[in-house]
């Protein structure tokens, strides 16, 4: 089996998302904000939305793989399980005496439990009673105290791992609060079956380096066909993360051309696709008060090793219009005064996710946008996100695709 992301909006054929699980009941009002949510969600319900959106998928013809049984799929593997406990149970995480008994539990509880302890976090007394070396760490936590923290957003699958053509970036997360979503997927990409059987082409991050500031999130790459990438560099994704992907893509000779746009270092700009998506063949939808002074460049390949020229652009959608071939690239604002617009921004109004030409599903409550963008011949399908959307995350952020068509302009 091939996997290939081609375009932003080419046919969807097969993608990654997490449905919400024991992670979310584990969200207070203690832990919301540095697990990175704004709010205690009703995890109940989000699971509710997020079974009906994962229906709208399939109802496209997209083949959905849930991760959380990928994950415990591949756990059940030769060799997933050593490589978790070298990289998770380590006694600079844990301290010297809960190294091996950690070990002994990552070896022997079952795949589907493990799967969902290394999504849903671990309490001190989940695992108190199988540990009996004296821990520091152990007497330091109190009872229901984390030994491992939740990762909720692995419900934003966009972000911890991305195709690009037919390469893949693990990528190295900025904020601790995520950093560990990346071993996980790690482990499924290593390991299960439908990964392994494929020569899989690692662009980034597959590794077990100290990658310090050079991060990257999927939220910012758009593959934008026409062999480019867009490539947003703010909060989560550096430019030292962006130059050594960027040299990886020439070097895997997909890639001509990166277009790199900085984004403000803000929370309601935390990634580029949560003020602009690619929605048709020669189509963006973008924030109406996107910043007019945002800066971009346009790295260019020059041969084969991953060497590039880098150019300051004086506007940045000539030079994307140039890239894809397009005489009239379309720039879809909505109409709507600054505090709608910055209202429907922050409820992922610029956050929608392609799977067909001009076929978008995005967040029902975004009305204006919604109405503007089926006024300009855009079929939007809505997506119910009561719950989901408190997260900070519209349905781009939830999937990963990992088979995508091309598309000619």
């Amino acid at each position: 089996m091939s996997f290939h992301v081609d375009s932003e909006v080419g046919l969807l054929k097969q993608a990654i998302v997490h449905r919400p699980g024991l992670e979310l009941t584990r969200l207070t009002p203690a832990n919301v904000e540095e697990l990175l949510f704004d709010d205690v969600i009703w995890a109940d319900r989000a699971r509710l939305e997020h079974a009906a959106f994962v229906g709208q998928l399939e109802a496209g013809g997209v083949l959905v793989h849930e991760f959380e049984t990928l994950l415990a799929e591949a756990l059940d593997q030769t060799g997933a399980r050593t490589f978790l406990q070298e990289r998770l149970t380590t006694a600079t995480r844990f301290g010297p005496a809960l190294d091996a008994p950690l070990d002994e539990l990552v070896a022997s509880t079952p795949a589907p439990i493990l799967a969902s302890l290394l999504i849903g976090g671990v309490l001190k007394r989940d695992v108190a009673a199988l540990l009996h070396a004296p821990s520091l760490l152990m007497e330091y936590l109190a009872p229901d105290d984390f030994l491992l923290r939740p990762l909720p957003n692995h419900l934003f699958q966009r972000d911890n791992s991305a195709w690009i053509y037919d390469g893949v970036s693990v990528n190295p997360m900025a904020k601790p609060a995520r950093q560990r979503e990346t071993i996980n997927s790690r482990v499924v990409y290593n390991f299960h079956p439908m990964f392994a059987a494929t020569q899989m082409n690692y662009l980034y991050g597959n590794d077990s380096s100290a990658h310090d500031t050079a991060t990257v999130e999927g939220g910012d790459i758009t593959v934008i066909g026409n062999r480019a990438v867009m490539i947003g560099m703010g909060e989560r994704s550096t430019p030292q993360g962006v130059e050594i992907l960027s040299r990886s893509l020439f070097q895997s000779g997909n890639v001509d051309t990166v277009i790199v746009v900085e984004l403000p270092k803000e929370r309601a700009f935390m990634h580029l696709d949560t003020v602009m998506t690619m929605i048709d063949r020669d189509a963006f939808c973008v924030y109406p008060f996107l910043p007019a002074e945002l800066r971009s460049f346009t790295l260019k390949a020059m041969g084969d090793g991953g060497d590039f020229k880098i150019e300051e652009n004086s506007e940045l959608f000539p030079v994307v219009a140039e890239v894809l071939g397009v005489d009239d690239l379309r720039i879809l604002k909505t109409p709507i005064d600054k505090m709608g617009a910055a209202r429907e921004q922050w409820d992922d109004g610029n956050n929608f996710l392609a799977v067909a030409p001009g076929v978008i599903l995005g967040y029902e409550r975004n009305v204006a946008t919604n109405a503007y963008l089926a006024d300009q011949g855009i079929r939007v399908v809505p997506v119910v996100g009561e719950e989901l959307g408190r997260g900070r995350g519209g349905p781009r952020c939830m999937t990963c695709p990992i088979e995508r068509e091309a598309v000619s302009a």
